[in-house]
């Protein structure tokens, strides 16, 4: 059986790009780290005491295929101050065993075998549960449907992942993000306006295709509260793969409702014959407006790379 190493480290996110086709399944190794550090949480560079897998909010995106045994190493660096969980919504073990947190210096190792297809969402799940994940500790993987695409699953132009989380100022008020008081932005890929040059002059990235591409963009709603409407303005998903799951198809759907750690696959479709622009929005006001807004720019001198490979976590 084949073997692939894959290590999510602090210095480096590793995206894991393999493509949707038919496969055998291989043994898949992963490395996670829970690093404790200051990030850029804006465009402008604030910075945040950030709890963190790899040193990025979010962690490294894990990429694998159904039906993998995945070899899974979670290590709480020493340097922490904090125990440390990994909880992997795309695998079915023992939540007090392979779940279980650690202390600071420990290990853990653990395999498992993803069965269904789709994106799933990861996250800590030490106590208090809140602040873990607030404070920046949620990831997404992804897991490549076995029998590849298909026409009910057509192969995308280009693909994106976008994960979007609350921000607390207050790092240290676990009982105010328990109840919802203190969050005053959203973040996509870690940042308030991340990809959002109309809302924010500092941002200088923007999701990019060609008119008439395939965009499968893969959402994860790591908010620990809220729902997310999403939606693309000037656009309608083609196509709504609940969990990322090909069986899961919805077509023609304007706005689809993400619960909190949900993770789901969206389809759209730009008109071919002209440039135009998306605005991708958790289409609640009160997150939209504070920073979930993601401009999609449909042009024909797209990045040829954008989209593609290691490129689709934009940092």
């Amino acid at each position: 059986m084949p073997t692939r190493n894959i290590f999510a480290i602090a210095t480096a996110a590793a995206i894991i790009s393999v493509s949707a086709v038919p496969a055998y399944a291989k043994t898949v190794k992963v490395t996670l780290h829970a690093v404790e550090k200051n990030v850029q949480i804006d465009n402008k560079g604030t910075e945040y005491p950030a709890w963190t897998f790899g040193g990025t909010i979010p962690g490294p995106l894990i990429r694998v295929t159904q039906g993998d045994t995945v070899e899974f190493t979670f290590i709480n660096d020493k340097e922490n101050k904090n125990s440390h969980a990994i909880d992997l919504h795309a695998a079915q073990v023992d939540v007090l065993g392979e779940f279980a947190p650690i202390k600071a210096g420990e290990t853990k190792k653990f395999t498992f075998v993803p069965k269904y297809p789709g994106v799933f969402m990861y996250h800590c799940g030490a106590m208090p549960m809140q602040q873990h994940i607030a404070r920046g500790m949620y990831g997404a993987i992804i897991v490549d449907p076995k029998g590849g695409y298909s026409k009910a699953y057509p192969k995308p132009d280009r693909e994106y992942v976008l994960v979007e989380g609350q921000y607390f100022p207050n790092a240290d008020d676990d009982k105010g993000m328990l109840v919802n008081e203190g969050w005053t932005n959203s973040l996509i890929n870690g940042k308030i306006f991340h990809y959002d040059p109309v809302h924010d002059p500092n941002a200088s990235q923007v999701l990019e295709a060609k008119p008439g591409e395939r965009v499968r963009i893969y959402f994860v709603n790591a908010n620990i509260n809220m729902p997310v409407a999403f939606h693309p303005i000037a656009g309608i998903w083609d196509r709504v793969y609940v969990n990322g799951n090909p069986k899961n198809v919805m077509y023609g759907v304007q706005t689809y409702n993400v619960a909190v750690a949900e993770a789901d696959a969206f389809d759209i479709v730009s008109p071919a014959d002209r440039p135009t622009n998306n605005a991708i929005v958790d289409h609640t006001m009160s997150a939209a407006l504070r920073g979930a807004i993601t401009v999609l720019m449909n042009k024909p001198d797209a990045d040829p790379k954008a989209g593609k490979g290691d490129n689709i976590l934009i940092r």
